[in-house]
């Protein structure tokens, strides 16, 4: 295949040349970790979709002769059926259409995404794909794409009628067909070079999505790049053009905001900032001080009966119990077993924090509204999570008024602040250290195809994990009082 071209590698290239070349020169810097998930999931839907297009007849092989050869005959064979995974080659670009169903003696391609909307890059997918059906003589009377639809209510049983939305994108497709081969030209040309293009980061990093090269594209920048003030927005570029990389080398006088002003004194200081009623603020938080934390998962295919897709359902907590004499307890749920995860859940966790005592959280939003949504699935336990509700203190705004520690690099995070109190907390000693790495190691819990002892090793990383991030509330808390007294 001449260049190596296929229809992800010319989409690489639309977002940012040197993603392709990276990706084709020097594919060992790749942090496909988001990708194999998204993959994944693209696997998945491709599943329910052909579940849903029923009579079909799959292309089932890497092997690329064997594919094309398998398309020919599927596409020649009569009576016609839907092709799934139909493969095509022209003018040495490889493509894979997810769905073609037959019209007449025509052809309607449709592409299954896991977005839940028709986004831009999308329709230049299909685009791409529908220009090399047609140049390599397959008759097309449209192309769609497929979508996740979000008011999908999973009825359990396997059924996913009705998961999928298709928008039909015929004229979107058709006027974009004339820029195709310039597409695949520059594509070429990119992967012609010898070096890799000289592209400065910007928002082709993250835009259509993440760019698995940033971490070579973006090395960590030393000192305190102005661009750590939080929403910085314009005020970040207008510095930036001014001349001003270092925050410490900002006049006095040039910022305005509060907050900014607080990071930028105490940057240049090198020395935290203490607001002084920090005390008075502590003292409202009498014991037992209850800390919890929650880890979700959001799969764009529903699991569980009566779930949405991406809806986030819980699967795990923690709990620290701090009472009055100092003493800490600790306790904690993580889901076994592929049933809905919720209703144990929430039992485990009334009967946890108890009646009384400040339920404190980092980042209330978060947790208060997964609570609001297990008292909406659950309505004999409404009157109760409201109370737990009511009784949340969140320790993130506490933070962003009261410390600032210039270490934390304009981040409130609690990943952020507890190094520059308790560094024997940190999280770079644990194998689960994020909510991302959390999600992952749930569905392999959750997977068939793991043994047992992996399976145990991975709840011991979920378990490890989520202790830390109320032990480490615990602690923010304890060196606070330290610091007011």
């Amino acid at each position: 295949m001449s260049q190596g071209l296929s229809k992800s590698r010319i989409i690489s290239n639309r977002q940012c040349p040197k993603r392709l070349w990276l990706t084709v020169k020097r594919p060992g810097l790749l942090d496909d970790t988001a990708t194999k998930a998204a993959m994944e999931t693209g696997n998945n839907l491709g599943v329910i979709a052909r579940k849903l297009v029923p009579g079909g007849v799959l292309i089932d092989t890497d092997a690329l002769r064997a594919a094309l050869r398998q398309t020919a005959q599927a596409l020649a064979a009569k009576p016609r059926v839907p092709i799934f995974e139909a493969t095509v080659q022209h003018a040495g670009v490889l493509v894979r259409a997810d769905v073609l169903i037959p019209q007449g003696r025509r052809w309607r391609m449709v592409e299954v995404k896991s977005s839940a909307s028709v986004k831009d890059y999308q329709v230049e997918d299909a685009a791409i794909q529908s220009w090399v059906f047609r140049q390599a003589g397959v008759p097309l009377c449209g192309e769609g794409i497929a979508h996740i639809n979000t008011a999908f209510v999973y009825p359990g049983g396997d059924n996913y009628d009705g998961l999928l939305i298709e928008q039909h994108q015929s004229g979107a497709v058709a006027a974009l067909q004339p820029q195709v081969p310039q597409w695949i030209e520059s594509a070429r040309k990119t992967l012609s070079l010898r070096q890799q293009p000289n592209i400065a980061p910007g928002a082709q990093c993250t835009d259509p999505f993440p760019c698995p090269f940033q971490y070579h594209c973006i090395p960590p920048q030393e000192g305190y790049p102005v661009h750590i003030l939080p929403h910085g927005g314009k005020l970040v570029a207008q510095l930036q053009a001014e001349g001003y990389t270092d925050l410490r080398d900002i006049p006095e006088g040039r910022l305005s905001n509060p907050r900014h002003v607080r990071i930028w004194a105490a940057t240049r200081s090198g020395k935290p900032y203490i607001n002084p009623s920090l005390r008075e603020t502590l003292r409202a938080l009498p014991c037992p001080r209850i800390y919890i934390d929650f880890e979700t998962l959001n799969p764009a295919i529903p699991l569980w009966a009566g779930t949405r897709p991406y809806q986030q359902i819980p699967f795990q907590w923690s709990c620290h119990i701090q009472q009055t004499d100092g003493s800490v307890e600790h306790q904690a749920f993580l889901a076994e077993g592929h049933g809905d995860p919720r209703p144990e859940f929430i039992r485990t966790l009334l009967a946890a924090v108890g009646k009384t005592g400040p339920v404190l959280v980092w980042n209330q939003t978060f947790e208060a509204s997964r609570l609001k949504e297990l008292a909406e699935a659950y309505p004999p336990f409404t009157a109760r999570i409201q109370k737990v509700i009511d009784r949340m203190v969140d320790l993130l705004p506490l933070a962003r008024e009261h410390y600032y520690h210039p270490d934390m690099m304009g981040s409130w995070s609690i990943k952020a602040v507890l190094p520059t109190m308790a560094p024997d907390l940190a999280y770079d000693d644990l194998e689960v250290g994020d909510g991302m790495q959390a999600q992952e190691a749930f569905r392999h819990i959750l997977s068939q195809e793991i043994d047992a002892d992996e399976r145990e090793s991975k709840r011991k990383s979920l378990l490890a994990y989520c202790e830390r991030d109320t032990l480490a509330m615990a602690r923010v808390v304890e060196t606070f009082e330290g610091i007011a007294r």
